[in-house]
């Protein structure tokens, strides 16, 4: 005896790509641009435009009330960079269009940045390092560090003029011993934030310590290592104009300062002073486009590192 089945049909194969719901079709936008996404090369160049169109219009109320008041004090910004220019930048091209009067003043004073900057980045790294991955020396040294940091650097010039006679020693004792303090500490502070649970894989995995220091402890103090080098820079200019403001300097850009306000030449006292903005503005731009190449787009966390220092 025959038992009778359900009649079963086959069910149809379903290709992968029928299984998947149709994809929406973009609905045109009545005010939508071509160009106008979030990703876009005009989104992307508002934010630069408007940062721009407000530095003009502070230029141009600047030329406006200087104009207005005609006081030989207040000059207006184009007679200063024009001054300026016929100063140190109307050289021949072959040199850059840099004048002798720009060799003789801006040079010695980038080299003495550049040398102070560059001590108290290793200096300050390789201690800060070292004093971070060592709770008890980072117990021990820390009162050291803040008293050394509250130390106004302009105090101690006689003591370098003890120790190291007048002239661009002096000067760059002084601009290292102010500028390693930010770079330090916040060395320390990005070693110590180092995720413990990432330095326990290391030990499972037995990576030596100059590994675990190349990869793991560097990356993760970086934004902080870079914190501290922003403001680095920014006292390294201070102190490069200060440590030429001194008797016993005979050129630079803080030389050129007193010896035009000496003389009341107040035009060149004022390039000076755009001078100084200029490359404290170049000199940010260039570092901060090193960090962005290195760490990544600033976070939050490097910029709560700032306040550290």
């Amino acid at each position: 005896m025959t038992q009778s089945h359900p009649e079963s049909h086959p069910e149809p194969e379903l290709h992968p790509a029928s299984q998947l719901p149709p994809h929406p079709q973009p609905q045109p936008q009545g005010n939508a641009r071509p160009g106008s996404a979030p990703g876009s090369p005009r989104t992307a160049a508002a934010p630069f435009l408007l940062r721009w169109s407000v530095f003009l219009g502070a230029v141009l109320c600047w030329e406006l009330a200087a104009r207005a008041q005609d006081s030989v004090y207040f000059p207006p910004p184009l007679h200063i960079a024009r001054h300026a220019h016929g100063l140190w930048f109307s050289g021949p091209a072959g040199h850059l269009f840099l004048t002798s009067g720009a060799v003789d003043t801006i040079l010695p004073s980038l080299g003495r940045m550049a040398a102070g900057f560059t001590l108290a980045a290793v200096a300050g790294i390789a201690l800060g390092i070292a004093v971070g991955r060592s709770r008890r020396a980072y117990a021990l040294c820390n009162p050291v560090l803040q008293f050394a940091r509250a130390v106004p650097p302009p105090a101690l010039v006689p003591v370098f003029v003890v120790v190291f006679d007048v002239g661009t020693p002096m000067q760059v004792a002084s601009i290292v011993f102010g500028a390693v303090w930010p770079v330090l500490i916040n060395s320390a502070e990005g070693a110590r934030a180092t995720d413990p649970l990432r330095l326990q894989v290391a030990a499972v995995l037995r990576l030596t310590a100059p590994e675990r220091l190349w990869f793991l402890i560097l990356p993760s103090a970086l934004p902080r290592i870079f914190a501290g080098l922003r403001l680095s820079l920014s006292l390294c200019l201070i102190l490069m104009v200060f440590s030429e403001l001194l008797p016993g300097s005979d050129d630079g850009i803080g030389f050129t300062l007193t010896d035009a306000q000496t003389r009341s030449d107040l035009l060149t006292v004022w390039s000076v002073l755009l001078l100084l903005g200029a490359l404290g503005y170049l000199l940010n731009t260039g570092l901060l486009a090193v960090e962005k190449r290195l760490v990544g787009p600033v976070s939050s966390a490097g910029s709560s590192a700032g306040r550290t220092a």
